[in-house]
Parts: structure tokens; sequence; C-alpha cells
């Protein structure tokens, strides 16, 4: 947590919004500071791939990573870098990845955004839409199986992916089993250019829970007290064994679906919806307007942020890239069990 002796912090007696407010201001500026620096990269040919951002989710994202554990279970998609990175996510492996470093989580062989880590419970992102959620609820079956108890799951998909069969067929299945999964579902009105309109038929997506047998909840995704409100009491509550939750969070992809695309099809009527605001600039503006730190120690904390990230991006360009010919081609979860048979 963001300790309260930074810099520039006023000594008010107003009590925070919510009691980690400033922690998920800090991963929400972390990751606009990381993305602006990966998309200038790519604009400038250092990048090999696609870049994928998250402004205008950085809120619903950082909620979905500070209230998960130890032994929980995360599967980010590709605007999910505010919640990998309050989950624990080393800003260093961020850009290994990115620029294909040997010495990255994925040893510079995968795309830059299908990297996790097993071992501390982060699932490497598979790209098909909604893939991710029978993969979580395959997961928390087996962690049932083997005795653990405690965990929950929490997995992210935007209102397109809401769309698929994976989708579909996971969120039954979680369900009928009751595991305690957590569905984080951004509807940031457009799956890649089609909009709402075209995706469904239904008034509001959390309408759907019911149907699942799941408990519903929608939040203001521009909103960081209610994103760290409502999505911290679903995770609440299926860790108290309570049904799979769905939160849906209502916000606008603040980019292009990818740093290749101009988002020309964005209506000038939806640019001006109250969901259409970007996060991190509403949360700054609450922080001086409650006095939580003022306009020089707001300045600090995006300079320190600023360092950390050039360090980490220095870092991995200094770094080789994987050899083809030189590599150990075998999967790292089975290196173990390829030793111990020959």
């Amino acid at each position: 947590m963001l300790q309260t002796a930074e810099r520039g912090a006023t000594r008010k007696s107003k009590a925070p919004p919510h009691e980690r407010y400033l922690e998920a201001f800090r991963w929400m500026l972390l990751t606009r500071v990381l993305e602006e620096k990966l998309a200038s990269l790519y604009r400038g040919g250092l990048i090999t791939g696609g870049v994928y951002i998250g402004r205008g989710q950085e809120a619903v994202s950082a909620a979905c990573g500070m209230f998960l554990q130890k032994g929980d279970v995360f599967a980010p998609l590709i605007r999910d870098q505010a919640g990998r990175s309050a989950f624990g996510e080393p800003l260093v492996d961020v850009a290994r990845t990115y620029l294909g470093s040997r010495l990255g989580p994925m040893r510079g062989r995968d795309g830059n955004i299908h990297r996790g880590s097993v071992k501390t419970g982060q699932l490497a992102m598979i790209s098909h839409l909604g893939a991710m959620i029978p993969v979580v609820v395959g997961k928390l079956l087996a962690k049932r199986m083997k005795g653990e108890k405690g965990f929950v799951g929490l997995t992210t998909i935007g209102e397109g992916g809401m769309q698929t069969g994976a989708t579909h067929e996971g969120m039954n299945i979680a369900a009928v089993e009751h595991v305690p999964l957590v569905i984080v579902a951004t509807n940031n009105h457009y799956a890649y250019s089609t909009p709402n309109d075209r995706q469904f038929a239904c008034s509001d997506l959390v309408d759907r829970a019911k149907g699942y047998g799941y408990e519903g909840s929608s939040v203001d995704g521009t909103d960081l007290t209610q994103c760290l409100e409502v999505i911290g009491a679903a995770v609440r509550r299926a860790r108290a064994g309570r049904p799979p939750q769905l939160v849906v969070a209502s916000t606008l992809r603040l980019a292009g679906h990818g740093e290749h695309d101009d988002a020309s099809y964005v209506t000038d009527d939806i640019r001006r919806e109250a969901f259409a605001q970007d996060a991190l600039q509403r949360t700054e503006q609450l922080i001086v307007e409650q006095e939580l730190l003022n306009r020089e120690g707001l300045q600090h904390m995006r300079a320190q942020i600023a360092a950390e990230v050039d360090e980490a991006v220095a870092t991995a360009q200094q770094e080789d890239a994987p050899v083809g010919s030189e590599e150990d081609w075998c999967a790292i979860s089975t290196r173990e069990l390829v030793d111990h048979v020959n």
C-alpha cells in the first residue's frame, strides 16, 4: 500500500473515499505511464507484435488485482496491466516480454500479452474470446479436489467476449459446480468496432447473472471508489462461499482496439456519455479536491513512476533475445519430468 508519508501528502483529517484509494490510483498511474512508453516503443519499431492499452479501464483493472490473495487465481486480459501490477507482476517482466528478452517469464518466445506466472497464480492469457473463463473454472475445480480452501478465481472479459460460446459454457459449469469465481465484464461499448446494439439485445449484461445462477452487480467503471467497493465485495462474497459473481463495469475504451487502430468508428455522441470520462483524470481530480495529495505530491508520484518504467525498459533493452538454435524448447512445466525420465 502507498505509504501515508508520500511526499506532498496533506495532513488533513479528511478520510479517503476508500481506504486503498491512493494505492489503487498509483497502480492506475503506473499503468498509464507504462503504456504510454510501450506505445512509443511500438511506434518506434522496437516492439514486435501488437500493443493493446487499457486507457479508460485502469480503475476496473486495478480493483480486480488488489483484493486477491496468495493462493488465488487471476486470469487478466489485454487491458489489465493495472490488475497485473496490483497482483504482483514485476515491472521488469512486463518490459522483458514486450521487448523479447530471453530472461522474461515467457523467455522471449510468446506474444507480449500472453504472459503469466503459474507459480503465483496468474494465468497466461489465451487469445480466443471467453476462453479464460473455462480455464479458471477448471483451475478452481482442481484446487478444490486437492483439498485447498479459502481461494477465489477472478477473470476479466469484454462485452464482446460475453457473446461467445466459451463464455456461456464456462459460466454455466461454474454455477453448476458452485466454484468461487468472479467474472468482471467491462462493457467498453465497442467489441473492436462493433457497438453494443449489434452485440446483444438485453438492456444490461448484468441481467444475465440471474439466468446463470450468479449474483450480479453493476459499477461505473470511471469511478474508482465504486470499482473498489463493488469488485472488492464480489471477491469477498465468492470467498465466503456465495454463488459465482458477475460484475459489469460501464466505461469507454479511450483508444483504438490496439495501437494500429485509430478508433474512428467511435461516434461523437458516445464520447460525450458519462461513461466516456477518463477514470485516471477523474480519480486525480478527486484526490486534489479531497486533499489526499496536493499537486506537488502527484507530480512527485508521476516522476517516481516514470523513473521506474524507464529503468525496467532500459534493463530489458540490454538483455539478449532468444537464439533458436541454442534454446531449450521443452515447456517449463515439463522440464523437471523430462529430466527425471532421462
